[in-house]
């Protein structure tokens, strides 16, 4: 009994002891990080695959730091006996995170009647391809995929393209503004409160630097103009390896 009870007491300390190194680690990244980048706002540390190297959560984006907080790694972590890119679940689960938390009522909806998949879009009214992509929405919500709009204009705040955004979310019928917007029909210029400003958060929080860009329900990002019957391809086959 007598030893029954010291193990026990062993494993507690022990278990003690981990909670504390531990708890310094997460204490000397954070320090480390706000010195470093001193508006980061750190979801969560935690241990990650590698012994002696923290995963932390910054938004979508993840980062990779040593215990004592002097190193930092931006990248993928490849394990190399099964080729798994032990990052990108992560990430893609992030992006599925904040464009839930957006929310459809901050976006514009083109809705298959026969939705299968549901895609976000990241687009510039004055993009070529973006608008080649709109011209044939019919395609690919008649392949059920329905379509979310988040406005990416490239030029920046301010912008024409910008302020064509503005003005297809303040109109009255936003699909058919936008419809004409990418027809380059002119619009009668609208302000209101409106989330384009969230919607180029999110382009920045991704890394994005291209229109159009898809992102899948899964999170995973499809850069540029993809047909309508090849990214109903694609995103079938991304549902069969999940």
């Amino acid at each position: 009994m007598k030893k029954i009870i010291m193990s026990a007491g062993a494993l507690l300390l022990s278990a003690a002891c981990f909670f504390n190194v531990a708890q310094a680690d997460e204490t000397a990244i954070r320090q480390a990080l706000v010195k470093l980048m001193p508006t980061v706002v750190i979801d969560s540390i935690k241990p990650s695959e590698i012994k002696g190297l923290y995963e932390v959560m910054v938004g979508v984006n993840i980062y990779y730091v040593s215990d004592n907080g002097k190193y930092l790694l931006s990248g993928k972590l490849i394990d190399t006996e099964t080729t798994a890119d032990l990052t990108k679940d992560k990430l893609n689960a992030a992006r599925k995170l904040a464009i839930s938390k957006l929310g459809q009522a901050k976006m514009i909806v083109f809705k298959s009647k026969i939705s299968k998949f549901t895609v976000t879009i990241f687009t510039d009214i004055d993009c070529g391809y973006c608008r080649k992509l709109h011209s044939e929405i019919d395609q690919y919500l008649a392949e059920g995929i329905t379509i979310q709009y988040l406005f990416f204009p490239r030029a920046g705040v301010g912008s024409e393209s910008y302020n064509k955004a503005v003005s297809v979310w303040c109109s009255e019928d936003r699909n058919a503004a936008l419809t004409k917007a990418k027809k380059d029909q002119s619009l009668p210029t609208k302000t209101c409160d409106n989330p384009i400003d969230e919607h180029m958060q999110l382009v920045s929080d991704f890394g994005l630097n291209g229109t159009p860009t898809i992102v899948s329900e899964n999170g995973e990002v499809y850069p540029g103009y993809l047909p309508a019957k090849q990214l109903f391809a694609t995103l079938s086959q991304e549902k069969v390896t999940k």
